[in-house]
């Protein structure tokens, strides 16, 4: 199966048996032992992607950067960076409640070689731009390296190519996250250093941050929310607590230099 080739064709059809086959691969490559780890795609190795939480109030030391800072950084950094005309997650499986038109953001020299006939090469502003739209629109930002994308996007292996993925509950990220292991997921998709998201005594148990949780890490247990050990930090529940009763907190300045620096190990994009 040729991702590029889908991608290219633009297929909506395509796309969705396209993705249920790589969402098929994900699921069980999560769930089952050892030995299906050594495929590229779960392989910790090769893949280190991490949430950006989306909330303006986080509560965190004064003079730290928010978590989104992280993105201008390497967005600022970058030797390219390439958008993608639309999301292929959202296009395939026919998404509803978010902007279809708001695809990926690849960065490096491996960018360059993208199908151009869905994407196109951005300037650091338009990239910017094009971050914010998505989280204005209540996507949430995915960051770093992820090895299905080489396949996804038809890109040869070079550990040149960061990936932005905005992802909502049709992505192959998220679905992937429902379904891993915690020994199989924690390497892979660590969350972000120094993030905490706690449940504070104002939650009345209305479930709506259950609901939202699109990685399905959130139950409620005797009449109050409880946070699960899926939980990527990404801040979504709490962006959509009627109550305010989820708090987000970074409690180490240093988190965007560390989560940056273990990045930057795993993928050259300058």
């Amino acid at each position: 199966m040729d991702g590029k080739k889908i991608l290219e064709e633009g297929d909506a059809g395509k796309l969705n048996r396209g993705l249920r086959f790589m969402e098929t691969v994900l699921k069980w490559g999560g769930k089952l032992p050892l030995p299906p780890r050594i495929h590229p795609w779960t392989n910790p190795d090769k893949t280190d992607m991490r949430w950006l939480p989306i909330n303006q109030d986080i509560h965190m030391p004064d003079n730290v950067p928010m978590p989104l800072a992280l993105l201008d950084r390497f967005i600022e950094e970058a030797s390219h960076r390439v958008v993608y005309d639309y999301c292929g997650c959202r296009k395939g499986f026919g998404c509803k409640d978010y902007p279809v038109e708001i695809g990926c953001l690849l960065m490096g020299d491996s960018a360059m070689e993208s199908p151009f006939s869905v994407s196109h090469e951005v300037g650091v502003e338009e990239a910017k731009e094009h971050a914010r739209a998505a989280v204005d629109a209540g996507l949430v930002p995915v960051v770093g390296k992820a090895r299905v994308d080489n396949f996804l996007f038809g890109i040869k292996d070079r550990s040149r190519l960061l990936t932005v993925c905005f992802c909502c509950e049709c992505c192959c990220i998220t679905r992937f996250t429902r379904y891993a292991r915690l020994d199989v997921l924690d390497p892979m998709f660590p969350r972000l250093e120094g993030v905490t998201i706690e449940v504070t005594d104002d939650c009345t148990g209305c479930g709506e941050c259950v609901e939202q949780c699109y990685i399905q890490a959130m139950r409620l247990e005797g009449g109050r929310a409880v946070i699960g050990e899926h939980c990527r930090a990404c801040g979504r529940c709490a962006t959509t607590c009627p109550n305010d009763a989820i708090r987000v907190s970074i409690d180490d300045p240093d988190f965007l230099d560390k989560s940056y620096e273990r990045i930057r190990s795993y993928v050259k994009f300058d």
